[in-house]
């Protein structure tokens, strides 16, 4: 091909241009970045965008999700007159039915949380949905929502709008340009190769789709995602469909639909999927379609037929199968790569590209230009990833269960199936053969609950009380009244040393790192916005080497953290110790008298106070003993070399067996921790709280005289009123159960939603942590004045909330 004047150097080298890349570059040129070089291996929108079906649905389950959306309707309404260029996009709204009470119950969850978000959203009848989409029958149907703020929209249209915005700002778009390699030095990503010349850059975007992991691995980078085939068909005009019918969704039938010239589209998201692509995916596969499959297909014609009858006679023009992208948790891929500095990746959008690209596209932006997030993207975040889930055939097997997670039943603490196990620990056949049922974590198979002899430790799912409530509150009370022990060996595990360590942590944590060797320090690391990056302990092991341990699904995210904040020049080396050690929590009130029988080590709290760290022996084993508690009672961490893991959990059931000792499992951590008040990463602490609006000001010294990361920000906010703070409420009802994101209500208004939710079996209620929001402040004669509810599933509860828990106010305190 003929020389295309390819730059020699950019600031920014987008690679792919379907909707998400030309939504990178239009925002980049937006925020006045313009020297943007886009390249396309074939022709704009050619790989998965222009084959999308273009339905737009805003509401998820995370409000920062949820805006990024209303962000893409509203560019996307407000595009033609920018550039032209239409963009096809409509607000249709949407019907979402139900056929079962368990459906209805997911719907009136989405409402309430609709309503937190401010999102307008109607719970309607049957009767109702109809006169929305009159051509299905509703005799099954036991309600639904209308959601009027939805849409649809051409995503090929949508795409050469945002080009064009991208153009006209100054980027540079060439198609018919494949990049072959991504130049490195130093661990930074310094230009890419393609067949017509080389560009050098300051940043490198991966925005090639359902390519994305093929390329990444040009450059060591691990992008989880794994293409399927997704089907729908699009049918001739039927007699009694109005143009600009709302859009449909039946998730009971795993279908959705939409008008189209007066026909339908019809597709779906069926149960067991078809992963494609095992082989590499051709870098010739543009503007391509898969051959139909009417078989695959056929449990969603099925269930289409069921509800609009008038399908039987319709006549078919066309059979859609093209391959999409999709990643183990059914949320798309965004930000820097942990393991090259300056190479981003926006990709994996699971079949909900056109809806998201608008705001993602700003998201990824704005990262780029101001090195971190503007805005909480954990949900989304690369750094949720590590690199073994790149593991190809592990991948397979997960996306033929991920593309039917679109319109499964979203159960309460709902676990995917496929490709388990994958991380053990070094007691898992023991907790195993106990009747551990588990859950996974960052890949680790964690026992969540113990099913009693006789009992099988599987998951019998509900909006209630779960089969496995009554086990939960035995290994509950356990931990209050006994002793409990938890293996938690999937905890985040890092080793920081060198002589500029402790300057390092000073920079990073909030909390005062110049401690002695042998004491615990709470801490958070924070952004400069005062947000949470993690929570995290660090224990001092000596004068240049500190220990520290973080929650399980942040190993990834803390390691890039920690690395990326390192000065040049320092002396200072984190390393990855997780899989190293596990972990067992010895939590009760006969902790300290079953330890005590297996060390000679003085347990006594003049000996060894509370966040401390010893090494001690026990049994065989010489281990790290931690004075922590997550869970709110006296209790030890034990951190075990991995070879003797074995020795020391059998060791610990041999010596506690008349002191009630009991395996328990995260479900009980769960209870436990939030009826206590303890906070967690990615609940009540995440990059847009800070300590102060969490109630975690202890863990704070801003009088260090090391400034750390977030300081100003905190200086700026000291003193100023709270207008989100955190509470703890628990139900005047016993029945109802929280689960995590209910609505709470102050004099019926919506103030803000339920972050944590449990049943506190100390206190005989269901207990959750929430942040509100009051313009006024949200102070201490606020809360006493109550008027606070809580709305499960369309139902409003009496709720009390505190800024502490009524439980055991002088317990120890937190450890993550």
């Amino acid at each position: 091909m003929p020389n295309k004047k390819l730059p020699t150097q950019a600031r920014v080298v987008i690679v792919g241009g379907g909707i998400v890349g030309c939504s990178v570059a239009y925002h980049l040129t937006k925020l006045g970045w313009k020297d943007v070089v886009l390249l396309e291996q074939g022709r704009l929108s050619g790989g998965t965008t222009w084959h999308a079906a273009g339905l737009v649905g805003q509401l998820r389950a995370q409000e920062n999700m949820t805006r990024l959306i209303q962000y893409s309707t509203d560019l996307y309404e407000s595009l033609e007159e920018e550039t032209g260029l239409a963009t096809g996009w409509k607000r249709t709204g949407s019907v979402i039915i139900a056929r079962t009470e368990e459906r209805m119950t997911v719907i009136k969850r989405t409402a309430a949380v609709a309503a937190a978000y401010g999102i307008e959203a109607d719970i309607i009848s049957a009767k109702q949905a109809q006169d929305k989409w009159p051509i299905m029958q509703v005799d099954d149907v036991v309600g639904g929502v209308w959601l009027p703020g939805d849409g649809k929209a051409n995503p090929a249209d949508i795409t050469q709008a945002l080009a064009k915005g991208a153009r006209n700002r100054g980027a540079m778009i060439f198609e018919k340009t494949r990049v072959t390699g991504v130049a490195t030095a130093n661990g930074i990503a310094t230009g890419v190769q393609t067949a017509d010349g080389d560009i050098a850059c300051e940043v490198v975007i991966n925005c090639a789709g359902q390519w994305a992991r093929q390329f990444g691995r040009l450059a060591g980078v691990t992008v989880p995602l794994y293409s399927a085939e997704h089907m729908y068909i699009v049918t001739k005009p039927i007699e009694g469909v109005p143009r600009d019918m709302a859009m449909l969704r039946d998730p009971d039938g795993y279908i959705y639909g939409k008008e189209e010239v007066g026909g339908l589209v019809l597709g779906g998201f069926e149960p067991d999927a078809k992963p494609w692509g095992m082989d590499g995916i051709p870098d010739e596969f543009e503007f391509t379609l898969l051959p139909d499959d009417w078989d695959q297909f056929g449990i969603l014609m099925e269930n289409a037929l069921h509800r609009i009858p008038a399908l039987a006679e319709a006549e078919v023009r066309q059979f859609i199968n093209g391959p999409e992208s999709f990643t183990p948790d059914s949320n798309y891929i965004l930000g820097e790569a942990p393991e090259l500095k300056n190479y981003y990746v926006g990709a994996g959008f699971n079949s909900m590209g056109i809806a998201s690209a608008g705001g993602a596209g700003k998201a990824l932006a704005e990262w780029v230009v101001n090195g971190e997030p503007t805005m909480d993207l954990w949900p989304v975040d690369i750094r949720r990833f590590a690199h073994f889930q790149g593991n190809d055939k592990w991948l397979g097997e997960r996306v033929g269960e991920t593309l039917g997670t679109h319109y499964a039943m979203p159960w309460p603490n709902r676990e995917m199936l496929t490709a388990r196990p994958f991380r053990r620990s070094p007691v898992y056949h023991l907790l195993q053969a106990k009747g551990a049922c588990f859950g996974s974590k960052m890949g680790w198979e964690r026992a969540v609950w113990f099913a009693p002899n006789g009992e099988q430790p599987e998951m019998e799912y509900a909006f209630g009380r779960q089969n496995w409530f009554e086990y939960r509150a035995a290994e509950h009370r356990a931990a209050r009244e006994a002793v409990a022990v938890f293996d938690q060996t999937s905890f985040s595990k890092f080793q920081i040393e060198g002589r500029d360590a402790e300057a390092v942590l000073q920079r990073l944590c909030a909390n005062n790192m110049a401690v002695e060797p042998g004491v615990c320090v709470y801490t958070g690391m924070l952004n400069e916005r005062g947000g949470y990056e993690s929570d995290v302990t660090v224990t001092r092991l000596s004068e240049d080497k500190y220990f520290m341990v973080s929650g399980s699904a942040q190993t990834t995210r803390d390691m890039g953290w920690i690395k990326s904040n390192i000065p040049d020049g320092s002396h200072c080396v984190v390393t990855d110790v997780s899989s190293g050690y596990a972990v067992f929590g010895v939590m009760g009130p006969n902790a300290r008298d079953l330890l005590s029988r297996l060390t000679d080590a003085d347990l006594s709290s003049e000996a060894f106070p509370f966040s401390t760290m010893q090494r001690i022996s026990i049994g065989y084993a010489t281990a790290w003993a931690f004075r922590m508690t997550y869970v709110g009672e006296l209790g030890w961490e034990l951190y075990v070399p991995a070879e003797f893991a074995v020795g020391v959990y059998e060791a610990l059931l041999a010596a506690g067996v008349d002191l009630g000792l009991r395996d328990a499992g995260y479900y009980a951590i769960d209870s436990l921790r939030i009826e206590k008040g303890f906070r967690a990463w990615g609940h009540e602490l995440t990059p847009d709280t800070t300590p102060f609006q969490a109630g975690l000001s202890f863990a704070v010294d801003l009088d260090k005289p090391f400034p750390f990361i977030g300081r100003d920000a905190l200086l700026a906010a000291k003193g100023q009123p709270l207008t989100k703070r955190v509470l703890h409420f628990t139900l005047g009802d016993s029945e109802p159960i929280l689960w995590g994101g209910e609505l709470i209500l102050l004099d019926g208004n919506p103030v803000g939603k339920i972050d944590s939710g449990s049943y506190g079996h100390t206190l005989g209620a269901s207990v959750g942590l929430g942040y509100i929001r009051h313009d006024a402040g949200v102070d201490t004669a606020l809360i006493e004045a109550g008027g606070f509810e809580i709305d499960v599933a369309g139902e409003r509860h009496i709720a009390t909330a505190r800024l502490r828990t009524p439980y055991d106010p002088k317990a120890e305190r937190v450890k993550v």
